[in-house]
């Protein structure tokens, strides 16, 4: 793993209180409380709509979460989440996602399981209320994260790992960077 997310990124959600006194990080990630509010929800959307498919976890749950986020802000040029996302060797991973999940686990929103899939393990999370989609701006918020999940989310780990690395978002980064939104707009045309 090129990152160890518990010491290499400090995130920081807007309701916490910030800590006093010097702290050794590498990386610093805010997010608005109303973009965590609807990451939040988008979450338990995907989870209510997908995440009982025998291919769905952890691993391509980020990669549906990346496209999202990256065609949103290429076909609008406005942020769906706005979440900054760390080139790894398996693909793009959102780095809050872990301080997110467990708030949502302390606040009953969803459970997270163990399980293997063709022998490999896997972690699945189960919700444990529906999705408040009040939280999306528009309608074209929703359309584009139903459009993602009608592309992708049949795919397992592997495939939609695989699949990621072809993205010119992807492919522009450097190992180990934050993935530039910008880079949408490359000459080159992105693969979704």
């Amino acid at each position: 793993m090129l990152l160890d997310i518990e010491k290499d990124i400090k995130v920081v959600l807007s309701k916490q209180k910030k800590k006093t006194g010097k702290q050794k990080t590498t990386m610093r990630i805010s997010v608005p409380q109303k973009n965590l509010n609807k990451f939040k929800e988008i979450i338990l959307h995907i989870l209510d709509k997908v995440g009982s498919k025998p291919n769905f976890g952890q691993v391509v749950l980020y990669k549906l979460l990346y496209f999202m986020d990256f065609n949103f802000y290429e076909m609008y040029e406005e942020q769906l989440i706005g979440a900054p996302y760390i080139k790894n060797r398996y693909g793009p991973t959102p780095k809050e996602f872990m301080v997110i999940i467990k708030e949502m686990e302390k606040d009953k929103d969803l459970i997270r399981v163990q399980d293997e899939y063709f022998r490999y393990p896997r972690t699945k999370y189960l919700p444990l209320r529906s999705a408040r989609l009040s939280e999306l701006k528009d309608a074209r918020e929703l359309k584009m994260i139903d459009q993602v999940l009608d592309k992708l989310s049949d795919l397992n780990a592997t495939q939609i790992s695989e699949y990621s690395h072809n993205d010119v978002p992807w492919l522009t980064a450097e190992d180990g960077q934050v993935i530039d939104y910008e880079s949408v707009f490359t000459e080159h045309p992105r693969i979704l």
